[in-house]
């Protein structure tokens, strides 16, 4: 990176950093009560909020939000008449997943191969510190020359919108001229890149009951009707031959214009086994970023160890859709119900129940703060254009926020490159991105003071 005295401020703070993420990743701060203690997410949400105190906050709170969560906020007042500008990121993280599978453990921050691994390094408690260090590096270069609202949600991972509805109810509250959220990541390490669309999200738990209890196999196998069987079925009518998502009445021949992503890369990124195909038809591209995508992330039935000769009574399971821009969620939610409705074999009862919901988002890139973070990308990456690139995840407060405020400008940066891994085991994040991003957030906050 080049000199100048900014980036030597982020450099000469990146020591402070790393102990300061080891705490957040310390904290279990998955927002599922179910599974991990409360006092776990409530622990990561004082640290956060004891941080913006000490970085001279005011107004700092613990905001209750209707999913039983907390959110951080806290405001900084910039010089008469500045612009403000909000800094958004989350403590919440995905579950571990299989902990044993860990190289080190999850929620101990440990360096290995130039890289910080842990839960939620890079999604989202590396985006926080992300945020402190560009505040603290302009303090220490002449000061802050914009208002900064700084909220930390506590339940992104789940989904359940309660930040979403608190902001609903207080507008005033997260009002901004310009919205950073920290929350998305370049498309590789060192190619500097901002998200310019989100696909949305559904989660639909579909249940299938067919007996009024399990029984023999061998006594009622071959007629008994298997909920277990029909739930398979119901599941394979989601997909073409190809592997692509076939939701009846939803459409899926969009095409991605801007950034390509080449087959060969992205088998490298996700790891793709050797002689293993890729699902779908059209670009890489296309269909991560333009077109939807359905997954079965859960199933509830009787696990190998254990099992018995039975002929299952019920089976249920939990399904993803990814929805792209211009495709509105609850719309989706319906297709994707009476899909799986309609495709139920042998009478078998079913009920399905939608249990998280986000919008899909597109941001207006013709913005006086995209060209102040264009600006900011190409100091903090010498040589390299700042680049468009689509994100197949979801960040449901984006279309909160820009309902909100149609005025405001919105921009996606962040650490979940490919090599993260984030919700992944062996999660990481590189302290390169870190100390770059960090210097693009402070002389972003320069520029767009100064446009």
């Amino acid at each position: 990176m080049s000199s100048n005295p900014v980036a030597e401020t982020v450099a000469s703070l990146m020591p402070r950093a790393k102990e300061e993420l080891t705490e957040l990743v310390a904290f279990r701060s998955v927002a599922d009560f179910d599974q991990f203690p409360k006092s776990e997410s409530e622990g990561a949400a004082r640290w956060v909020a004891d941080a913006l105190t000490a970085e001279g906050f005011q107004d700092v709170a613990l905001l209750d939000t209707p999913d039983g969560t907390q959110s951080v906020y806290g405001y900084l007042p910039g010089p008469a008449g500045a612009k403000t500008v909000l800094l958004y990121a989350h403590y919440d993280v995905q579950p571990p997943l299989d902990e044993a599978a860990w190289t080190t453990p999850p929620f101990e921050l440990t360096e290995r191969d130039g890289r910080w691994y842990g839960r939620g390094a890079a999604d989202c408690k590396g985006g926080l510190i992300m945020h402190l260090l560009a505040l603290r590096a302009l303090k220490a270069n002449g000061g802050i020359p914009v208002g900064v609202k700084v909220i930390a949600e506590g339940s992104e991972e789940m989904g359940t919108g309660g930040l979403e509805r608190y902001a609903e109810a207080h507008p005033e509250l997260l009002a901004a001229d310009t919205i950073v959220i920290g929350d998305a990541g370049n498309f590789r390490a060192g190619l500097p890149t901002v998200t310019s669309t989100l696909r949305g999200m559904t989660l639909v738990r579909v249940r299938i009951d067919t007996l009024a209890g399990n029984l023999h196999s061998g006594q009622f196998g071959g007629a008994a009707p298997d909920a277990l069987a029909a739930l398979i079925r119901v599941l394979d009518s989601l997909r073409a031959e190809d592997g692509s998502t076939t939701v009846e009445g939803l459409s899926g021949g969009a095409a991605w214009e801007g950034l390509e992503y080449g087959e060969e890369q992205f088998r490298q990124d996700a790891k793709v086994l050797d002689g293993v195909e890729l699902i779908g038809a059209g670009t890489v591209a296309d269909r991560i970023w333009a077109r939807p995508a359905v997954t079965v992330i859960g199933i509830d039935c009787p696990p190998v160890v254990g099992a018995t000769p039975s002929v299952q009574a019920s089976a249920r399971a939990l399904v993803s859709l990814r929805v792209p821009p211009g495709v509105d969620a609850g719309e989706a939610t319906k297709l994707l119900q009476v899909h799986l409705e309609a495709h139920t074999p042998w009478g078998a009862r079913v009920n399905t129940e939608q249990i998280g919901e986000g919008q899909a988002f597109r941001a207006d890139t013709g913005s006086p703060a995209y060209q102040a973070m264009a600006a900011a990308m190409a100091v903090a990456y010498p040589g390299q254009e700042m680049q468009y690139a689509g994100q197949g995840g979801s960040i449901p407060l984006c279309n909160t926020l820009a309902a909100l405020y149609p005025r405001a400008e919105i921009l996606l940066i962040g650490l979940s490159e490919p090599e993260a891994q984030i919700h992944a085991v062996n999660e990481s994040v590189s302290p390169d991105e870190l100390e770059r991003l960090s210097v693009t957030e402070a002389l972003f906050l320069r520029n767009y003071a100064a446009s």
